[in-house]
């Protein structure tokens, strides 16, 4: 189905994915800042510098880790295959280098207005006006480097891969034009309920319209190669195509259940998160069936391998999304650690994990050497998936202490204490996920070396 093209040609997708290793580092060190915050507010001597507050960190480690690292891979990852899957270069070498710069000057700038006190105050939704500009023009240039380079295709099918990728810049582009109310410039927001229920839609569509189709548009397009097999059904690939963008952009409103939201639009959100089963069904059983007999050809490659792992996590994430939007759950789970703990097995754990794989399953056939290490990134996967597992174990179990007791009526200050040891916990494994971010670095860098050692996968 591809044709090789020259290592040149993939310049974009390289810059990328080395622009999501730093990113991945950096964000993931002001994770663990924030983590070692919650266990000693008053370890840092700098905590009085107000650009290290943090309410000011925290943000820049929600966007960063959106768009900086797990936004570049994918992104990284499109430059590679659709090219390959149109059997045509990229239509434009010049407007890929200007899209990787604009985008990660887009980071650069958001991170450091945020750590200014520069912010719109809404969830994933922070960057100011100017930043929100860049990054829409950003997108449409990358949306029309790669409209034309399909048009320009030579193969007649268009794979999966290239219809999620296409929409997933489409749906983008508009909901963070919506969501983040650029035509507000001054707050980029609206005032009461709408604008609670505009930043929902928002929230969760950068997740779900941004990140997951751009996953699953690598997901589709590495394991058929890794599994040496053809994709088990098209047909069912597009039914999890169309179904993600019909039940998708309701389901936001789940966030506000306690709120004065309209009653039909509390139904219907709940509906549509029950009703993404149909996509996530679809699109898991295409892979695994495409996949069955053949997982050992699937972790011998080490992006395979990382993809894996990547839809596994997709699985437990969609289906304990469903599961919490009901009220009966969110009475116990709403606004506790339980949401933190999903929120980062659905950025890391799915779309994070096939990011990292793309990465390690593009650039060996990009340069047309092995990795530097493929042992290196076996340990890299091991420290993120121990240290991910046991963060999203301890956020779920202290999520259930805060809301048993709070709905039990216990105050605040009695609750603190018994979450303090979870807290210590998830600092622990989040020196994992952290040193797992360096390994990945070390690799990536070495691998791009024009001379280097050669260690085969």
């Amino acid at each position: 189905m591809t044709t090789p093209i020259p290592d040149e040609a993939h310049e974009t997708a390289r810059v990328f994915f080395v622009s999501s290793a730093v990113w991945f580092l950096l964000f993931a060190l002001g994770g663990f800042i924030l983590a070692s915050w919650m266990v000693a507010p008053d370890l840092f001597l700098y905590k009085n510098v107000t650009w290290l507050l943090f309410g000011r960190v925290r943000p820049v480690h929600t966007n960063g880790m959106i768009f900086g690292f797990v936004g570049s891979g994918l992104i990284g990852a499109l430059h590679f295959y659709v090219p390959l899957l149109c059997r045509s270069p990229l239509y434009s070498r010049a407007l890929g280098r200007l899209t990787v710069v604009m985008w990660n000057i887009a980071v650069i700038a958001g991170s450091a207005t945020l750590l200014l006190g520069m912010t719109q105050s809404r969830e994933y939704a922070e960057y100011i006006w100017p930043v929100d500009i860049l990054v829409l023009v950003t997108f449409a240039l990358i949306f029309y480097n790669l409209l034309r380079t399909v048009l320009a295709r030579t193969e007649k099918l268009l794979y999966v891969s290239v219809w999620y990728a296409i929409a997933a810049l489409i749906f983008t582009f508009w909901i963070y034009f919506f969501g983040n109310a650029v035509w507000n410039p001054p707050t980029g927001a609206l005032t009461g309920m709408p604008d609670a229920v505009l930043a929902w839609f928002y929230g969760h569509g950068i997740v779900g319209l941004f990140l997951t189709p751009l996953a699953i548009a690598a997901a589709y397009y590495i394991i058929p190669v890794t599994s040496g097999g053809p994709l088990f059904s098209h047909t069912l690939s597009l039914l999890g195509f169309w179904s993600i963008l019909i039940f998708y952009p309701h389901i936001g409103a789940h966030h506000l259940l306690q709120t004065p939201v309209p009653t039909w639009l509390k139904v219907v959100s709940v509906t549509g998160s029950i009703g993404m089963l149909l996509p996530v069904l679809a699109v898991l059983s295409n892979l695994w069936l495409t996949m069955r007999g053949r997982l050992g050809s699937i972790h011998a490659d080490v992006g395979g391998k990382w993809v894996f792992a990547g839809l596994v996590w997709y699985l437990i994430v969609c289906l304990q999304g469903p599961f919490q939007s009901l009220p009966i759950v969110q009475r116990v789970t709403h606004l506790t650690n339980w949401v933190i703990g999903h929120s980062h097995i659905a950025v890391l754990g799915f779309s994070g994990f096939i990011a990292i794989g793309a990465a390690y399953f593009s650039l060996p056939r990009i340069t047309g050497r092995p990795l530097y290490s493929a042992k290196l990134a076996d340990v890299q996967y091991w420290l993120v998936l121990s240290g991910l597992s046991g963060f999203f174990f301890v956020l779920t179990m202290a999520g259930l202490i805060q809301g048993t007791g709070w709905l039990n009526g216990e105050a605040v200050y009695r609750i603190l204490p018994e979450l303090h040891p979870y807290f210590v916990l998830r600092l622990l494994f989040g020196v994992l996920i952290v040193a797992g971010a360096g390994v990945g670095l070390y690799n990536v860098l070495m691998s791009l070396r024009p001379t280097r050692r050669e260690d085969a996968p």
